[in-house]
């Protein structure tokens, strides 16, 4: 079964960019739709962005609060799918996890069967 490693976050500055990597292991990658959530102390997981598997188009879904700033692609290549961050806020101070799932991606965190452990983001005003 794919593990789900994430990667790249830090402490920055509002205004700042970041870029999230989540790296898959296993052989099967290409088969999943990955999606990121996020999660900001007291309060609940929410949807952040998915990619399809490309094998029907890469259809990429973004939350409202982050449309035209954060951009979700990925590499089957090297089994990575990325996270990238602009324009960042306070508010989008949060611990990061990917996750994966069969077929299509999902707005909803319960539809995915495989997660990482997560990566802090932390911005500073």
């Amino acid at each position: 079964q794919v593990q789900l490693v994430e990667s790249g976050g830090g402490l920055v500055q509002a205004g700042d960019s970041l870029r999230l990597s989540c790296t898959a292991s296993g052989p099967t990658f290409s088969s999943y739709a990955m999606g990121w959530f996020r999660q900001a102390p007291g309060t609940e997981r929410e949807f952040v962005a998915f990619i399809g598997t490309g094998l029907s188009g890469l259809n990429t879904q973004y939350a409202d609060s982050v449309l035209g700033r954060f951009t979700i692609s990925r590499d089957n290549v090297k089994n990575t799918v990325y996270l990238q961050m602009n324009s960042l806020k306070p508010e989008d101070t949060a611990v990061y996890n990917c996750a994966a799932r069969h077929f299509s991606g999902s707005y909803y965190q319960k539809d995915y069967i495989i997660w990482g452990q997560g990566t802090q983001v932390t911005v500073s005003s």
